[in-house]
């Protein structure tokens, strides 16, 4: 594999599409396995190694949401972009409290695509601009039905004065060293308080972390998500 290449693991139950964005993605330079399904992806995430796992959301026996919670146990290193046509609100907070990074259609162009499995592979999460609404609407009215138990809302822990500070920079899109300049702090300070919030939290990434944020009305990053594509927020560089 050459230096930098992204290996990318797609599972997804539909034949002719898995096949079809492997072949599209191998011509972009990424290295790619393809499962059909979250039993069969997850075998095979422990022989291949994914950076990044293309996840389909309604698959047969497991569903994308069953299984990234143990892809993410079986590489705990890589990111989960769920790639799907579903727009529902409980759909996508599902798959974020499941612990997704990233949210995609399917009828996204392909540049879309590979733009997220890169940022997803560099620790950052992408958001389809139709989804970020719903995701904002869901965190904030909460009527997207109440969590399951595997997935249950962490309650509203005791922060320093610190920690809020930076669990709304986290919340606004910041990354690490963004927030280090704006503190006038070291980024590895900034990483220590971000593994704390993920303790704290008990949360796995940074779109967690921002839907804490948004629900507890710690902060309101309205324009980074309902009118940007992209949220700047990390899912796996600053994990403790």
């Amino acid at each position: 594999m050459d230096q930098g290449q992204v290996k990318v693991l797609i599972v997804d139950d539909h034949d002719l599409f898995r096949t079809g964005l492997r072949a599209l993605l191998e011509e972009e330079g990424f290295e790619v396995a393809d499962a059909p399904g979250g039993a069969a992806g997850i075998r095979l995430a422990r022989v291949f190694g994914p950076q990044v796992v293309v996840m389909d959301m309604n698959m047969p026996g497991m569903s994308g949401v069953e299984a990234t919670p143990p892809m993410l146990e079986t590489v705990p290193g890589a990111s989960v972009l769920v790639l799907t046509i579903a727009t529902e609100e409980a759909e996508v907070l599902d798959a974020v409290r499941a612990g997704a990074s990233g949210y995609l259609l399917k009828d996204a162009e392909l540049s879309d695509i590979v733009g997220g499995i890169r940022a997803a592979a560099a620790g950052h999460s992408t958001i389809a601009a139709r989804v970020a609404g719903h995701l904002l609407h869901s965190v904030r009215t909460n009527d997207a039905g109440p969590p399951s138990a595997e997935f249950e809302q962490p309650q509203a822990p005791e922060l320093s004065p610190r920690e809020r500070e930076v669990l709304s920079l986290v919340s606004d899109g910041c990354d690490n060293a963004e927030i280090a300049g704006r503190l006038y702090v070291s980024p590895s300070t900034v990483k220590n308080h971000v593994s704390r919030l993920f303790e704290k939290l008990g949360v796995d990434n940074r779109v967690q972390v921002a839907t804490f944020a948004i629900r507890e009305g710690l902060s309101d990053p309205e324009g980074t998500l309902s009118q940007g594509a992209t949220v700047r927020a990390t899912a796996r560089t600053a994990r403790a």
